[in-house]
């Protein structure tokens, strides 16, 4: 840890200087005062309530529950509370937490590098079915999340994940939440490194260890050898992008800082090239840094995304250069600007083994327990036994000999799971929602499978790459911000003067070598259900106006307001 910085006022004793209280940075000697997060976090590891789970809490019911570890620690192994049925948006942000709790939970799966066997997958099938009925959502972060899950049932849950491998821990709370992969890591045939072997390195030494089960807020990850760029790493606290050192050969490019939510900021380069097997190191270095600079005392400023920004990406070099990792990292290039329309793996894409893997898109995320046993039989028939998901809330299914996948195809596409989606099926996102999560203002995913049902009716001969990303609440868990097309939801008042569900509109965002975030145009709001009237409309005009071979991100920076209104 590093020593303790002089303090300022003692250089000019003359002058009085009220005693900053810092930003709760361990490394500074900054542990007080503490927030209710931090003090709740300070009285007990969130790891330990597991034991409490297990031996009272699902025997006693929900209401033996601990608030501090209801709504705090529980988080530490996937579960959150949902929201309680029947409130509306407009009570999200006036009830306290104990109106808006019902008494069943979310529970998050983790699944790193989005890596499934198919008797994995059979087997989140099966719980979904038994005890969470039905539900089973992919996440844009490659999880599966359960709803209606009882306490009671916790513990039989993680018997039978844990049986196959799978995990809870640590997929919410102050830890480091899943590390993303290419979903299509060592098979694809224009792959730079396949980095499995790193995220399975850091999972052994990071994950529910307690020197990193309490950090200032959330760690997100992301490690992918593709050239597709394929796991939005611009977007999480820390990134390793694979690229060829024109000396050292393949490694990764390393990324720090990046985070939406409220205060978006994409991630920036420290020009350092990482080998394969120094990634775990730097990895732990980096997380190091956060647990001991990161800013404690206000929970809108503990991302990691405000210490970068405030330092500076040749301080944070330096740092982790110097007190953790003890070395200097060697400089290396930027990635290449990926030439791909697309960057889900979704469609039928030969391996470099012969073989052909085949991606296809649910509606927004939602699926259930049923289908997904059903994929795995699909899996297990046509190819080796292995699926993915995917950061775009789709999946692939893996090693798929060619004489096998007009067979798959079809029949997917009998479980409406499309391998050959329209641009809006294929490009619209949608968080969980007011309909059980208790941060959100509208309604998410049905609001989304129609808007892709109302588009292929209206405008079907568009063909154009396009994200359409909707979210419940400011908090951009669809990462709205860098979408074509991204829709806050709030309440507006419609033209009758009452008060409904809308969006406000973001247009233009863009993830890649040029990631940027969309543009608001001032007083832009959309009710639910003029969405569909609007999004024709300025896809229309887009249609109209754009240049030859213009994206409709570089179309929407430079469109005047009245096209896009």
């Amino acid at each position: 840890m590093a020593a303790t910085p002089q303090n300022p006022a003692a250089e000019t004793p003359r002058r009085k200087v009220s005693r900053h209280r810092g930003e709760g940075q361990w490394a500074a000697g900054h542990f007080t005062p503490l927030n209710g997060n931090e003090q709740f976090k300070k009285d007990d590891d969130g790891l330990n309530v597991r034991t409490r789970i297990e031996t009272i809490y699902s025997k006693r019911g929900f209401d033996s529950i601990d608030p501090n570890d209801l709504r705090g620690r529980m988080r530490w192994w996937g579960l959150y509370t949902q929201r309680k049925p029947g409130i509306d948006g407009g009570k999200t942000a006036i009830l306290e937490p104990e109106e808006l709790d019902d008494e069943y939970f979310m529970l998050r799966v983790r699944i790193d590098g989005g890596r499934l066997t198919t008797q994995q997958l059979r087997v989140i099938g099966e719980i979904s079915q038994e005890f969470a009925r039905g539900t089973a959502d992919l996440t844009d972060r490659q999880n599966v999340q359960y709803h209606w899950i009882r306490i009671e049932d916790v513990p039989e849950i993680w018997n039978r994940l844990e049986a196959v491998g799978l995990s809870t821990t640590e997929a919410c709370g102050d830890t480091p939440r899943v590390v993303l992969g290419s979903p299509v890591a060592g098979i694809a045939e224009d792959e730079i490194i396949d980095g499995s072997s790193a995220i399975d390195e850091i999972q052994r030494r990071i994950i529910g260890n307690k020197a990193f089960s309490n950090l200032p807020r959330k760690f997100k990850s992301a490690i992918s050898g593709s050239p597709l760029l394929d796991v939005a790493h611009e977007i999480n606290d820390i990134a390793f992008v694979g690229v060829n050192h024109p000396e050292h050969g393949p490694g990764f490019d390393l990324w720090v800082g990046g985070g939406l939510s409220t205060n978006p900021k994409i991630g920036q380069r420290l020009g350092a090239w990482v080998p394969l097997d120094e990634v775990p190191d730097v990895y732990e270095g980096v997380i190091s840094i956060f647990r001991d600079y990161g800013y404690r005392r206000l929970r809108t400023r503990a991302r990691l995304k405000f210490l970068v920004a405030d330092w500076g990406v040749e301080k944070f070099r330096q740092v982790l250069e110097d007190e953790y990792l003890q070395r200097k990292l060697v400089d290396g290039p930027a990635p290449d600007q990926p030439v791909a329309r697309w960057r889900d793996h979704v469609g039928v894409h030969r391996q470099k083994d012969g073989n052909f893997y085949v991606g296809f898109a649910p509606r927004v995320g939602r699926v259930d327990g049923a289908t997904l046993t059903k994929i795995a039989e699909l899996a297990e028939a046509h190819g080796s036994g292995r699926v993915r998901t995917t950061v775009e809330q789709k999946m692939i299914v893996l090693d798929v000999e060619e004489t096998q996948v007009e067979s798959l195809v079809e029949a997917l596409e009998a479980l409406d799971l499309t391998a050959k989606p329209s641009p809006f099926r294929r490009g619209t996102m949608a968080c969980t929602g007011i309909e059980y999560c208790k941060l959100a203002i509208v309604e998410t995913k049905a609001r989304g499978a129609s808007l892709i049902d109302e588009l292929e009716r209206r405008i079907p001969e568009f063909d154009e790459p396009l994200t359409i990303n909707i979210n419940g609440c400011p908090n951009a868990c669809a990462r709205i911000q860098v979408a074509d097309i991204g829709l806050k939801g709030q309440l507006m008042l419609n033209d009758q003067g009452e008060q409904v569900e809308g969006y406000q509109v973001h247009l233009g965002g863009a993830l890649g070598l040029e990631a940027g975030f969309g543009r608001k145009v001032r007083g832009l709001k959309v009710t639910s259900e003029e969405l569909p009237d609007y999004v024709e409309r300025v896809l229309t005009r887009f249609q109209e106006e754009r240049e030859d071979g213009e994206r409709f991100a570089a179309w929407a920076s430079r469109a005047s307001e009245e096209s896009l209104s």
